[in-house]
């Protein structure tokens, strides 16, 4: 039964591709588009929570040693729930806010390609976390990056967006091969690739196991030095930097951590390697998004950061600390995403400096600033909770990682600052006329916007007393006790991150960005490396169809035309020749039987004397062969 959870967005998705075509082009075509997504995905949320509550399981035998098997563990079935729940308003944001595309002119048709992507990954992400070998997982981690480079080239009429979706595509799918070596070693170590079967892995096996679970899942969280294919990935619609590249594609890489916490804990270099590379990301990211002056680029840049406290929290031996941030984020990020697709929509530019559209938007700035305080780790927001959990969790190592966790939440309060304040902010009353002269935004999508931020002001409720003990029971997790002096330097770090933030924006719109703050603001300087190893990689990809098209094709040309040659030659003379030959062997036959025949006398003397001659030249042989 659990199959139904995976393949009824899958399905739908392309019966909305199907049918979408023929609805109305008009408003009436988006309020149906809108229904259908919906619908769906609330359908999904619906069949998750049955299979929560029924206990759902699904096999499908492959073969003698391959069985496709889908499960419902707590990891799982929290991240089943929050797909279709981030899922739901974004597709409603998508079909009012996305205008399909024909030759270049801008057209009221509703976007029913792209609520159809988005519904296919819905699907896919649901089979994702419900697999439980890693056949079926490798299956969904193709859909969703499938489904990923489709999405984020699709706008391709723009220039660049080809490129960036190929880029992101290439890097993550490095990552993939990770994946693809953890399985191996498994089935290796295990003869099965069924998660349950980890146990038995030991020695290098086991080392291999965990070394490629790392790399799949460090490229896909955006985790350094693979965070920069998340500014390539910007290039896609708002919807889908929402969707994807906030609280689901991203997530595939920290689920896969989280969901086999035991298996990859069981390698003594695991918690240094997660710890190293969570924090890294986490001050790097955080940085990055404080000098970011693109909206899209700085909560791209956060989202990396944020996914590195999670990865922080999973190598301190607390997964289930990440599990909660990843919620709490979820909806927090998901929200400003939609924000800043608001925001650019008045000024027709993702630049923050243009932005300040506080007097303009109230209510959008409002609910804005409900999310961005709470990614600021503001108490008492859900996002804050979380993040002292993790501040915890890093204590729980050593004190002075608590130290330098909390720093990195002084970063978060920084950044979120800035959004919040330059995309919201009171701006000049020429800006704001010029921007209200501009097609706005529809209700739906505010609406859609709206319920995101209701949702990160309902997790709140996770600073009231033994809400948090109560979610431990319930996902069987352990949360680390916060203790006094971790809280106090955490929560001045975040004032101190408010205040510079508040400093650097008085700053930054009074003066120009320089070329290092520039060159900072894009990852150091990563993108251009990485555009250097992509562009090898597709030079060398394009320099093996050469040798293909001028020596392989070339030797099968060449064989070709040789046989072509045989052919002819076969048709002029060869015929001919083979016939000659057969005739002329046939009169030899012939003569022969004749020459026999003529020894068949019926004369029994004949006979005689023919067997004596023969009998002759036996013994004269025999003798000459005695005598030499």
């Amino acid at each position: 039964m659990l199959w139904f959870v995976p393949l009824l967005p899958l399905l739908a998705a392309l019966v909305i591709h199907g049918v979408g075509k023929r609805w109305p082009s008009d408003d009436r075509g988006r309020a149906v588009l809108t229904l259908a997504g919906v619908a769906i995905t609330v359908a999904t949320l619906l069949l998750v929570s049955i299979a929560v509550t029924a206990d759902w399981g699904g096999t499908y035998r492959w073969s003698s040693r391959i069985v496709l098997s889908l499960g419902m563990t707590s990891t799982s079935a929290v991240f089943a729930i929050v797909v279709p729940l981030i899922a739901a308003p974004i597709i409603v944001y998508s079909a009012y806010h996305e205008a399909s595309t024909i030759s270049g002119r801008e057209t009221v048709r509703p976007p029913v390609g792209l609520v159809a992507l988005l519904t296919a990954f819905v699907g896919a992400m649901e089979l994702l976390v419900l697999a439980e070998d890693f056949v079926t997982l490798l299956i969904a981690w193709e859909l969703v990056g499938a489904c990923s480079w489709a999405l984020i080239a699709h706008e391709w009429q723009k220039a660049g967006n080809l490129r960036d979706a190929a880029w992101a595509f290439l890097v993550t799918r490095f990552g993939d091969l990770g994946l693809y070596i953890a399985a191996a070693a498994a089935f290796a170590g295990t003869g099965s690739f069924a998660f349950a079967d980890l146990a038995q892995l030991d020695g290098w096996r086991l080392d291999v196991f965990v070394a490629g679970v790392v790399l799949a899942a460090a490229a896909k969280s955006a985790q350094v030095p693979f965070s920069p294919w998340l500014f390539a990935a910007m290039s896609g619609p708002t919807p889908v930097s929402a969707l994807l590249h906030a609280a689901t594609m991203v997530a595939a890489g920290i689920y896969l951590v989280v969901r086999l916490h035991a298996e990859l804990s069981a390698v003594a270099w695991f918690a240094p390697v997660a710890i190293t590379l969570g924090l890294t990301t986490a001050l790097a990211g955080g940085l990055v998004a404080c000098l970011q002056g693109h909206a899209k680029k700085l909560l791209a840049a956060s989202t990396s950061a944020q996914y590195g406290l999670m990865w922080l929290a999973a190598g301190a031996g607390f997964p289930g600390v990440a599990l909660v941030h990843f919620v709490t984020h979820a909806f927090t990020k998901a929200a400003l995403f939609l924000a800043a697709g608001i925001a650019e929509r008045h000024v027709d530019s993702y630049s923050l400096t243009a932005m300040r559209l506080g007097r303009l938007l109230p209510g959008v700035a409002a609910a804005a600033m409900v999310a961005s305080l709470a990614l600021a780790g503001v108490v008492p927001l859900s996002a804050a909770w979380s993040k002292e959990k993790i501040v915890a969790a890093a204590g729980h190592q050593v004190s002075w990682l608590a130290v330098i966790a909390a720093v990195a939440g002084g970063l978060s309060a920084l950044y979120g600052t800035r959004f919040q304040l330059l995309a919201f902010g009171r701006g000049r009353h020429d800006r704001m006329s010029e921007a209200a002269s501009r097609p706005g935004h529809s209700r739906a999508e505010a609406v859609a916007f709206y319920l995101l931020a209701a949702g990160t002001l309902a997790l709140s409720l996770l600073w009231w007393p033994g809400v948090g003990n109560s979610l431990a029971d319930l996902l069987a997790v352990h949360f680390p006790k916060t203790r006094p002096w971790e809280l106090i330097v955490s929560l001045l770090l975040v004032a101190l991150g408010v205040g510079l933030g508040i400093l650097a924006v008085r700053r930054e719109v009074s003066s120009q960005q320089s070329e290092t703050r520039t060159a900072m603001a894009d990852w150091f300087g990563l993108p251009a490396l990485s555009a250097r190893g992509a562009n090898a990689v597709m030079m060398f990809s394009h320099g093996l169809a050469r040798f293909d098209d001028r020596a392989v094709d070339a030797g099968i040309r060449g064989s070709a035309r040789f046989g072509a040659w045989l052919a002819r030659l076969g048709e002029r003379r060869g015929e001919g020749a083979f016939d000659g030959a057969t005739i002329q062997l046939a009169k030899g036959v012939d003569w022969a039987g004749q020459v026999v025949r003529r020894a068949h006398t019926g004369q029994m003397h004949h006979y005689y004397t023919g067997i004596a001659a023969g009998l002759a030249a036996i013994l004269i042989i025999l003798s000459i062969g005695a005598l030499l």
